[in-house]
């Protein structure tokens, strides 16, 4: 293993309150933030990055993007002043030339990001780069984007996936407790299964698994950022889940870690 190299994460981010709550999943990721080394960046994949094209924010101090509707006045005010690192942007943006990857300054940290970083690293002083989710490409294509940055992981870089692999928000119960459908356990139970075991090609191919994904994954963009994770696994490291469990009945918080600390 490389000294410098980095675990990944997959995180799912729930819904924004996790932002200001402290409770049994945003314990979890304060926990995996003092766990990990220090990252000397972060390079983020969220769900809430949905694109035509493939993008790499260089923004010098990227804004909180306040991207939801309907919720209390203190999210909107919350702020997550991290650093952006223009310099890294330009290296993963020619690190995926062959994709047409561009660096851009019109976007910042939606709360994908931001939502989890604020309890896993508070002071907000560590640089974040987001890169795009290219909606109009198929499956593989984001394990492959995927493995093109697993390079940055060797040079102390935590490349985080922000999304959930039960999103279906028409599906959601009506207060935090409610009973998980057995279609959610299901298709929960066999993304675990196959993370762990490191079948990220069969995960690809998540469809195969009928009505269980369909209602699972009734859009791509919240599933999308597993493949990009765990496209980064390299020869001989694991995967763990260090968050498991729902919310709101079927909206899943199971999370990944692929590699351990060196």
């Amino acid at each position: 293993m490389t000294p410098n190299r980095l675990p990944a994460l997959f995180l799912g981010h729930g819904t924004p309150m996790n932002a200001l709550e402290s409770n049994t999943f945003t314990a979890a990721w304060r926990a995996l933030g003092e766990a990990l080394p220090r990252p000397k960046a972060i390079l983020a994949v969220s769900a809430h990055w949905y694109t035509r094209g493939l993008f790499v924010t260089s923004n010098e101090r990227p804004p909180t993007i306040h991207d939801f509707g309907g919720f209390p006045r203190p999210l909107y005010e919350m702020q997550y002043p991290a650093p952006g690192a223009p310099a890294l942007a330009a290296r993963v943006a020619e690190s995926l030339a062959e994709h047409g990857a561009e660096p851009v300054d019109n976007w910042g940290l939606d709360h994908g990001t931001w939502s989890v970083l604020v309890h896993m690293y508070p002071p907000a002083d560590i640089p974040v780069v987001q890169v795009s989710i290219d909606g109009r490409q198929p499956l593989a294509y984001h394990r492959t984007i995927g493995q093109s940055l697993a390079r940055f992981r060797d040079e102390g870089v935590l490349v985080l996936g922000s999304g959930g692999i039960v999103h279906n928000l028409g599906r959601l119960a009506r207060d935090r407790s409610g009973p998980t459908p057995p279609w959610a356990e299901e298709f929960d139970g066999w993304v675990r299964e196959r993370a762990v075991v490191g079948d990220v090609v069969g995960l690809t191919d998540f469809a195969s698994r009928g009505d269980p994904a369909r209602l699972s994954v009734p859009t791509p963009e919240h599933y999308l950022p597993l493949l990009y994770v765990l496209g980064t696994q390299q020869p001989g490291e694991t995967v763990s889940v260090p968050v498991a469990g729902f919310d709101l009945g079927s909206l899943s918080m199971t999370s990944f870690q692929v590699g351990v600390a060196a």
